[in-house]
């Protein structure tokens, strides 16, 4: 377990570390994670000792806002630092995103809601469900939900809770997508997670009989307008979490390559002893998984680029760019998914065995490729009849419709 020393400055103030220094603690871990990653996945979750090391790193204080202990961070910072995590193990850097975006949103909440979380304690880790399974019933101060949410992943570390659900009118039409904060104390782990990917992101369901939210530790995930609040937390917040999704799996990605060297470097071949290596359709694949995974990371930290320069100058991000930029996030998945299936493919038999990494990382990238947030085939349509003059969809962009002439 790598040990990580936190830095003091002048009256013991805190020394916050640069991106670089970032970079090579994740660089550190990785070998551990590799090392750890079977037993993760046989034991459906990733440990506390793991989760502990990434706390010890700094990893979730990057996105924290600095009023509550953090270092907020630009969000290029926890993505880069993903995409190293993501090649150790994929579960162990799933559960790091999950739980470590919750820092950003925590940016777009009430002063009493944070302090609600973090008065006592600013290392307190908070888990998340945000599709709507559950029931809202909105009530005078807040709102009463009850349900099952699922796929709640990492929950078995969260004291908290972000939980998705509709806000409805008085005839019962939707008009707003919330995420609403709720305490460990609300709620009962279902161990319902058995998959054949990511199966250790530990991603098991929250039963909640009935609990109450107050008005101000909920807030909407669709509604994008403009606030005093610093600039890091002014980016759209399905851009952000979309986003950290596909980091995570360019890193991934990234893993399959780094384990596909390893093993072609010294793989000899079975008719005639020569080395693997030497073959072209063994180089062309790898050149080939390279470029699509190279491609997704400069694309989406292209698009985080892009958006910084708005926020830096306190504007909110058009609709005309984030409808190109969800698209630049969703085709992560599907990139970062056929270089892994490339590489797979020239390992003949040996990639089946269960003992060879590859293909756990191939079941990995498929499943993470299969969240809601890698739909390039609707995401794509969507841009498309934007571009053709057609209105962007309600709930997606903002509670109304969008023109390409708004």
């Amino acid at each position: 377990m790598n040990n990580f020393v936190k830095q003091t400055g002048p009256l013991g103030t805190e020394v916050i570390p640069t991106e670089a220094q970032l970079l090579e603690r994740a660089r550190e871990l990785i070998p551990m994670l590799i090392e750890k990653a079977d037993s993760v996945e046989r034991n459906r979750m990733v440990s506390r000792e793991t989760i502990a090391t990434f706390v010890a790193a700094g990893f979730f204080k990057i996105l924290q806002p600095k009023q509550y202990g953090g270092w907020e961070m630009n969000p290029a910072v926890f993505y880069k630092v993903l995409m190293e995590l993501g090649r150790g193990c994929a579960s162990s850097a799933w559960n790091m995103m999950i739980l470590g975006i919750h820092q950003w949103e925590y940016g777009s909440l009430e002063q009493q809601a944070c302090l609600d979380a973090w008065g006592e304690d600013n290392t307190v880790i908070t888990a998340s469900s945000y599709p709507p399974f559950g029931k809202v019933e909105e009530v005078e101060g807040g709102y009463n939900i009850s349900g099952t949410w699922k796929t709640s992943s990492g929950c078995d570390h969260g004291k908290w809770a972000f939980l998705g659900g509709l806000r409805r009118d008085a005839n019962g039409a939707v008009i707003d997508r919330l995420s609403m904060l709720v305490p460990s104390s609300a709620w009962v782990i279902e161990d319902d997670w058995h998959v054949f990917g990511l199966a250790g992101t530990g991603s098991k369901s929250l039963i909640i009989k009935e609990a109450f939210v107050p008005y101000h530790r909920a807030h909407s995930l669709i509604d994008y307008s403009y606030s005093d609040r610093p600039a890091n937390y002014l980016f759209p917040f399905n851009q952000i979490f979309f986003g950290a999704v596909s980091a995570l799996i360019v890193g991934i990605g990234q893993g399959g390559i780094d384990e596909y060297i390893r093993q072609m470097s010294v793989r000899t071949n079975t008719a005639d002893g020569s080395n693997a290596a030497l073959s072209p359709y063994v180089k062309d694949r790898l050149g080939n998984a390279v470029v699509r995974v190279r491609s997704a990371r400069a694309r989406l930290l292209q698009m985080l680029a892009e958006s910084t320069e708005y926020v830096e100058r306190r504007e909110l991000v058009p609709a005309s760019d984030r409808v190109h930029y969800m698209l630049d996030i969703a085709r992560v998945g599907r990139d970062c998914e056929e270089a892994v299936m490339l590489l797979f493919k020239a390992t003949s038999a040996r990639g089946i065995y269960l003992n060879n990494p590859l293909q756990r990382i191939l079941r990995d990238v498929i499943a993470a490729a299969n969240h809601i947030t890698q739909n390039a085939d609707d995401t794509a349509g969507m841009l498309g009849a934007y571009l053709l003059g057609q209105q962007l969809p309600p709930m997606m962009f903002g509670r109304e419709a969008v023109s390409i002439h708004d």
